[in-house]
């Protein structure tokens, strides 16, 4: 007869993390030390990327107030030099463009002089001039009423009018109301709505705008845009750009002015692309300072538990079954710390945000990832040791002090 060979017990998973939280059991002060000072590190990367983002979306926002994703279009000159015109079709035509998310036009009312009242000399036109606007003119440029409210469906086929921010000024217009009535080309409009001055569309300050239909009933408006205004997403700014000639007028593209992609894009990107470096590299950082301070405080352990080891061996331990459980104590510990560091780190970008007045922003990638990467640095930090201390033999290990 042949003796049975004998086989180590087997541990499920639950036994193995049991095992493994043991270690940080018996030795809660250490464990919660080491814990921290891998939450400070990560905390500090989290809040870092969570500032920056904060700071670059409060970037964005403002330098997208400045219409970095916004394009006009207008006629130019013909072959001749003569005044060029844009087809009735284009606003449409240019709304169809698949990256615009926006469009909206003006045109001017030719002939349609402005005055407060008809006592004022004929020559003091102010400069004014008059346009026909579309409804979403202000989403568009990102106007703002100031006073009153802006045209409609139905003020638009009525004489109402509302007055640029200098405009206003000029006809010595304090406020939109029912009573102030101005003469546009001899006809009395009444004062709707006084806007903003309107930083993306300077052009809007010193005009009269009135409604679409008023425009072609009231002065024989043929309906042409002398401008179109059309946003688009910030990824799609040269590819919009370079088709809006040939859309807006497929006839004779030559003929259209195209406003160029403001400066301002270029430095948004370069800022942003700046940041994302320093966030990497910080993040790295962080990582690194965490991944030594497992290693440490794992081998530290080893040392510490080389009695317990031997003991475990003694027993009927296998090297494979030693080296995991401190692999797996070294995971649960750096999954401790890096867990409380994500939240250490939303609450100092939440704070920090709401004192400086920013949007608060912590990327998904940011709490996720250091959270992944903690666990995998934590993983290999606590390789080493526990390969060291699945090599300690039985005698070694019970022998040593």
């Amino acid at each position: 007869m042949t003796a049975a060979k004998l086989a180590p017990a087997r541990m499920d998973v639950r036994d193995v993390v049991r095992v493994g939280a043991a270690g940080l059991r018996t030795r809660p002060t250490r464990a919660l030390l080491s814990a921290l000072g891998i939450a400070i590190g990560i905390a500090a990367m989290v809040a870092v990327v969570g500032i920056s983002s904060s700071s670059r979306e409060q970037l964005d926002r403002q330098l997208a107030a400045l219409g970095t994703n916004l394009l006009t279009v207008a006629p130019g000159r013909t072959v001749e030099g003569d005044a060029a015109k844009l087809p009735a079709e284009a606003e449409a035509m240019i709304a169809r463009i698949g990256p615009v998310t926006g469009v909206s036009a003006t045109g001017k009312v030719t002939g349609a002089k402005v005055y407060r009242t008809n006592r004022i000399n004929r020559a003091e036109t102010n400069g004014l001039t008059v346009l026909a606007a579309r409804e979403s003119l202000p989403r568009t440029v990102g106007a703002a009423v100031r006073g009153g409210t802006w045209l409609n469906g139905l003020t638009g086929r009525y004489p109402a009018a509302v007055l640029g921010a200098a405009a206003a000024e000029r006809l010595g217009v304090g406020r939109a109301s029912p009573d102030v009535e101005i003469l546009v080309g001899g006809e009395r409009f009444t004062v709707i709505g006084v806007l903003r001055p309107v930083a993306l569309a300077p052009e809007l300050d010193a005009a009269v705008l009135i409604g679409w239909d008023v425009a072609a009933t009231a002065f024989g408006f043929d309906g042409r845009a002398s401008t179109v205004y059309a946003r688009t997403r910030d990824s799609q700014i040269e590819a919009v750009h370079g088709v809006l000639a040939a859309t807006a007028n497929p006839q004779a593209p030559g003929t259209v002015a195209v406003s160029k992609p403001s400066a301002v894009l270029a430095a948004r990107r370069a800022a942003d692309t700046t940041l994302n470096g320093l966030l990497l590299g910080l993040g790295a950082v962080a990582l690194l300072v965490g991944g030594v301070g497992v290693a440490n405080t794992m081998v530290i352990s080893v040392l510490e538990r080389r009695a317990e080891i031997g003991l475990r061996r003694s027993l009927g331990a296998t090297r494979g079954q030693i080296r995991l459980q401190f692999l797996v104590e070294s995971l649960l510990l750096s999954t401790m710390g890096g867990l409380g560091g994500v939240v250490l780190g939303v609450a100092v970008t939440a704070g920090y945000a709401t004192y400086q007045a920013w949007p608060s922003v912590v990327p998904a990638w940011a709490t996720a990832g250091a959270v992944a990467a903690t666990m995998l640095v934590g993983g290999v930090a606590g390789l080493y040791p526990a390969i060291r201390a699945s090599r300690l033999s039985p005698t070694e290990a019970l022998s040593a002090p």
